[in-house]
């Protein structure tokens, strides 16, 4: 299995078994997010939010000075609201557009989420970083992400489950 194929049916999988996040964790989401960001957030499904939400915690354990990066990783596929899909509506158009066949309304508004999300978070004033990151999350590294933040907001959109924090030394 190709890493993307390994990626793509972990997703499938982690989206089959998300429920909604608990009271603890949409507090921890609503101090990361600036206020106009909040609702792009919350009108996402359940798992896209678990999703963004286990992507806040592998950056956090990676780079915990950097709250653009976490909001980046949180914020990236708000575009995804806009096609309305289900999950296996979402697996057949991730098929179809791997093999370049043509797509249309909601199913290219899915394959499109990068782009329109981004349109979406520079309309509520999200950092550059932010809008780039749900822009080209799917492509090449942009010129305005640097290459350690894209790879760390990379591992973080495609890792299993965040990382634990380091456990205390035994005395």
């Amino acid at each position: 299995m190709t890493p993307r194929a390994g990626h793509l049916a972990r997703r499938f999988f982690a989206v089959l078994t998300a429920g909604p996040l608990q009271p603890g964790e949409q507090a921890e989401v609503a101090r990361w997010l600036r206020p106009a960001e909040r609702p792009l957030f919350w009108s996402q499904p359940p798992a896209d939010q678990r999703h963004g939400l286990d992507g806040a915690r592998a950056v956090l354990a990676r780079r915990p000075e950097r709250p653009d990066l976490v909001r980046a990783a949180l914020l990236h596929d708000v575009g995804k609201r806009h096609s309305s899909l289900g999950t296996l509506r979402r697996t057949l158009v991730t098929v179809a557009a791997a093999l370049g066949l043509p797509l249309r309304g909601r199913f290219a508004a899915y394959r499109d989420h990068g782009p329109i999300g981004a349109g979406d978070l520079a309309e509520a004033g999200a950092e550059a970083l932010v809008v780039e990151f749900a822009r080209h999350h799917h492509a090449a590294r942009p010129a305005g992400i640097p290459r350690d933040d894209w790879e760390v907001l990379q591992r973080a959109d495609h890792e299993r489950k965040p990382p634990r924090p380091p456990r205390p030394p035994i005395p």
